[in-house]
């Protein structure tokens, strides 16, 4: 064929379709045959909770047709549709440290020395997170919400002495409190 439709292909009805989204807050839509779609954006703060819009969102009525998807809301990203679409969230959610919290990973990590050691007792982890944790507080003032879940995760587990201090649940409050 010499036409501006070679090595294109098209199974449909010739009708399109596809993508209806009422309201979404986030990033990378994709439909169709091959599509690709990525966000990789950096969101501060806490995502919007979903009645904080504007207005009532409508619910999609029917399938949206041939390359799919509907939504209604969303809070994040990444969707996909039809063969070989593909659609990849990969922003990141930073979240403003309150002081407390500083002051609370400070207080653990100057007690994690005073616990008795032993292989794999997982303080080193919990210890790697916290410095990390520090360290991204005084430079940007923010962290990552997989951070946060990751520390909560690693203190309240069991699988750690630091679990069991005063410091290490006054971090976890301060993480469940930011991260709710």
């Amino acid at each position: 064929m010499g036409d501006d439709t070679e090595g294109t292909r098209n199974d449909g009805n010739g009708k399109g379709g596809g993508i209806v989204i009422g309201r979404i807050s986030g990033g990378a839509v994709a439909s169709g045959e091959k599509a690709r779609a990525e966000d990789r954006s950096e969101r501060v703060g806490a995502p919007a909770a979903p009645d904080a819009g504007a207005g009532p969102v409508p619910v999609p009525s029917g399938a949206p047709g041939a390359g799919g998807i509907a939504v209604g809301e969303m809070l994040g990203g990444a969707l996909a549709a039809g063969p070989e679409a593909e659609a990849v969230d990969s922003s990141r959610e930073l979240l403003a440290l309150p002081p407390e919290l500083l002051t609370a990973v400070r207080e653990l990590r100057g007690q994690l020395p005073l616990l008795a050691r032993s292989e794999d007792d997982g303080l080193d982890d919990v210890d790697g997170e916290l410095a990390g944790l520090e360290a991204t507080a005084v430079r940007d003032g923010r962290a990552e919400r997989g951070r946060l879940v990751r520390l909560r995760a690693l203190l309240t587990g069991g699988a750690t002495a630091a679990g069991g201090l005063a410091s290490a649940l006054s971090v976890v409050q301060a993480i469940t409190q930011l991260l709710a």
